[in-house]
């Protein structure tokens, strides 16, 4: 943090803004309702799984359509 680094420049005022929004930021994440690890774990895996039968129907349809194209061409 430059605003704070006395060889660049002490800037107080800036210096005290940034103190305070890590303050703020700290306390907030104290509020934070934080997932169990189980529930970090299914929602990883249902991310995935999405993803993967996402990239399948694409993919899918992408061979059908690169299939007729080069049929009709």
């Amino acid at each position: 943090m430059s605003a704070c680094n006395p060889a660049r420049g002490f800037n107080l005022e800036r210096c005290m803004q940034i103190t305070e929004y890590i303050k703020e930021t700290r306390a907030e994440l104290k509020h934070v309702a934080w997932p169990t690890r189980r529930q970090a774990i299914v929602f990883t895996i249902v991310v995935i799984v999405i993803s993967l039968a996402t990239a399948a129907y694409l993919g899918a349809f992408d061979y059908v359509f690169t299939t007729l194209l080069k049929t009709i061409i």
